[in-house]
């Protein structure tokens, strides 16, 4: 019988077996989360059940509380504190002295806490997503997709690859330390901070917090003004998690308020993670420089949507679409700047058109809508503003979607579906980042030319090029200045979580998500240590030894030529000249103990 034979037994029958332990399911608890309180048809009382007006004009800021209300409804929901800096420093104190004992937790109790977070949101996802619809105006749809399907992708990745990518790690030692081991550790920061926007508040949330508690951190969140009533009820589904497992208290927090309160935040933790305008962007890091804390950056986008002649005109409207109007622009990676061939040009804007005029938009809980509301007071007049100063500059709107019934006092909370042609980059709606449901359309003759009308712009967060040849789609992405590229498909990206997610210029620097952002919530250390302890130890060549001799430079230069020389042959004949070094310099000191 070959030899191999019993090894192709053995690898079936390893196989057959991992095969069965798939079947066996995994024992993991049932979390409770109280949610009488959040459920648009749960308990309502008197003191919260008025239609909300924001003080139009002014921040909240003076107020001392941070006000929620639905923005599809204008529906009061409640109101949060807003923290004082030293309320914050107090919070990053006790997430601190949790993170002491929770940074020595196995992986497997960390896997535990991630199972239970994946049972609780797949049984809940109704709920989740009625939540993050009440508190931002996106659709229920829209929810899902952004808020548990990304969330869903990272738990399963960080259960199947997270603890390969923290475990010490291998290096080469290189030719001079061959008869060392090198490796690279990663060990937890401390406390993590993070300053999430308004837009996906439960992905916003469980993104950080995921890395950060996997990796054996702790982590402090600072949740927008404009999401905090949802944000706080996510909070709940930790805690519960983390009780379960048994992990310390405070190990993770969130926390609500405005400037002051995350200005606080950055000057009290060991890594900032920010998510935001770049505006705030460059605030966090002149904060940050005062304590040299070290920050993740993603800001603004205005990714550049390229599509060739030869691509699939009626699919890529369909895309295109869901990019812009996902949660009335709400989406995380910004298909803002449209540039279409001009061969296609007239088909593509057809069928776009065709789109829009179906999509209705209105109170996503009382209806089937495709769109939901604006979550951002006062956006929709800045919106206008853009398209008014594109139309001024000789732009044409060639379809404009529809709404659904609308209460009167949330009118101004939902903005039309649009499509602008003849567009240029004097105007600045293909400029400035709108966040909003408009789709400015320009064309192009070239593939030179839509790269050069792709990296026209201050931001570079991510693109998207469709072509009917993969080569050419994929030659055209590498040439555009931007951290996220999807070749024929649109924010793809973010659903494969092993990647890392980020921008260049005024898009941010840093990378969270993948391996690069799991390790980034880590102390990177380099360890290098004796190979053959204590067998072999380092010691120091006699020529270099206290005093030095005086050939020492000459046996420097011979070692290095040994060790680093082009070819064999100068590397043998320098070896040969270091081991005379080291042989004469042997005998002139025993020579010297003899006439001692």
């Amino acid at each position: 019988m070959p030899f191999w034979w019993p090894l192709i037994v053995l690898a079936f029958a390893y196989a057959i077996c991992k095969f069965l332990l798939m079947l066996i399911p995994p024992n993991v608890p049932s979390i409770d989360v109280d949610a009488s309180d959040v459920l648009a048809h749960g308990k309502e009382t008197e003191e919260n059940s008025f239609i909300y007006i924001p003080p139009r004009g002014r921040s909240q800021q003076s107020d001392k509380k941070v006000q929620c209300y639905e923005p599809a409804t204008m529906k009061y929901l409640g109101y949060f504190p807003a923290l004082s800096p030293a309320e914050v420093k107090e919070r990053v104190a006790l997430s601190r002295k949790a993170q002491k004992t929770w940074a020595q937790s196995s992986f497997k109790l960390r896997r535990q806490f991630l199972r239970i977070l994946l049972k609780y949101i797949i049984e809940h996802q109704e709920l989740i997503c009625e939540v993050s619809s009440r508190d931002t105006g996106k659709t229920m749809v829209d929810a899902s997709l952004g808020e548990i399907m990304t969330t869903c992708e990272k738990i399963t990745w960080l259960l199947s690859e997270g603890e390969r990518w923290l475990k010490p790690e291998s290096r080469s030692s290189g030719r001079a330390m061959l008869h060392k081991i090198s490796r690279v550790e990663f060990h937890p920061l401390g406390v993590i901070g993070a300053i999430v926007p308004w837009n996906y508040p439960f992905h916003n949330i469980f993104n950080p917090m995921l890395a950060a508690v996997f990796s054996g951190n702790g982590i402090v969140i600072k949740v927008s003004e404009h999401a905090s009533w949802s944000g706080c009820f996510y909070f709940r589904i930790i805690q519960a998690a983390l009780a379960a497992v048994g992990a310390p208290e405070n190990l993770v927090d969130v926390i609500t308020g405005f400037s002051e309160t995350g200005e606080a935040l950055v000057s009290s933790v060991d890594k900032m993670i920010f998510v935001g305008s770049t505006a705030v962007g460059k605030m966090i890091m002149r904060n940050a420089a005062e304590t040299l804390t070290p920050v993740t950056l993603e800001l603004g986008g205005k990714d550049a949507f390229i599509i060739c002649e030869d691509a699939d005109v009626s699919h890529v409207a369909q895309v295109a679409v869901r990019g812009t109007l996902q949660s009335s622009g709400q989406n995380c990676a910004g298909a803002e700047r449209f540039y279409v061939h001009k061969e296609i040009y007239s088909a593509f804007i057809s069928q776009v058109s065709k789109i829009v005029k179906s999509v209705s938009a209105g109170p996503p809980l009382t209806g089937r809508y495709d769109m939901g509301a604006i979550c951002l007071q006062e956006h929709s007049e800045h919106l206008q503003s853009l398209v008014n100063d594109a139309l001024d500059k000789g732009a044409e709107i060639a379809v404009r979607g529809s709404f659904g019934h609308l209460g009167e006092d949330a009118v101004e909370q939902y903005f039309p579906p649009t499509v602008l042609i003849n567009v240029n980059h004097n105007m600045k709606i293909m400029k400035e980042e709108a966040f909003g449901p408009i789709m400015p359309i320009m064309q192009f003759s070239t593939d030179e030319e839509a790269v050069k009308l792709a990296n026209d712009s201050r931001y570079a967060l991510g693109c998207a090029v469709f072509s009917g040849s993969k080569s050419r789609a994929k030659l055209i992405a590498s040439q555009i200045q931007c951290g996220v590229a999807a070749i024929n498909d649109f924010a793809s990206n973010y659903m494969c979580q092993s990647l890392p997610f980020g921008g260049v210029k005024d898009s941010g620097f840093g990378r969270f998500a993948g391996i690069e952002g799991l390790r980034a919530c880590c102390l990177v250390k380099s360890v290098v240590e004796d190979r053959f302890w204590p067998l072999i130890k380092t010691k120091i060549p006699k020529p270099i030894q206290y005093p030095v001799a005086e050939n020492a430079f000459e046996f420097q230069e011979a070692l290095v030529e040994t060790l680093y020389g082009l070819n064999i042959w100068d590397r043998l004949r320098s070896l040969i000249d270091v081991l005379k070094f080291l042989t004469d310099q042997s005998s002139n000191v025993s020579r010297t103990r003899k006439s001692h």
